[in-house]
């Protein structure tokens, strides 16, 4: 699998700036959602190759759009990498078996970040 179109979900436009800057930096093509109703409908109308979902957010959280997504036939083949402030190892646990592939912890660090991404494509 190729990864080349990312879905940043996230409620900041500072964070969703700080990874857009990031993917589009190392040539990735980035798509925005700042919700989890968005990030949900922008994944089965855009199908992008990956998505890095927050947590918190208001409404729809990070928690229940990964479960929606990693549950829906459209898009349970879009792996999703959860980038969220919650960084107790409950959260994380409860991130994975939401069907998120990995769970990284704000502040991002993008060589961390980038790494992960390649393994995946």
């Amino acid at each position: 699998m190729s990864i080349r179109t990312i879905l940043v979900v996230d409620d900041s436009p500072t964070e969703r700036y700080f990874l857009t800057d990031i993917l589009r930096k190392h040539g990735y093509d980035v798509l925005n959602a700042n919700s989890g109703e968005e990030g949900v409908a922008k994944a089965k109308s855009d199908r992008p190759d990956l998505i890095l979902m927050d947590v918190v957010m208001p409404g729809l959280n990070g928690f229940q759009a990964t479960r929606m997504l990693s549950r829906d036939e459209q898009t349970r083949d879009i792996p999703v990498i959860m980038c969220t402030t919650k960084g107790q190892e409950t959260d994380r646990i409860w991130g994975m078996r939401q069907g998120a592939i990995e769970y990284l912890v704000k502040p991002i660090d993008p060589e961390a970040l980038i790494a992960r991404i390649k393994t995946l494509g």
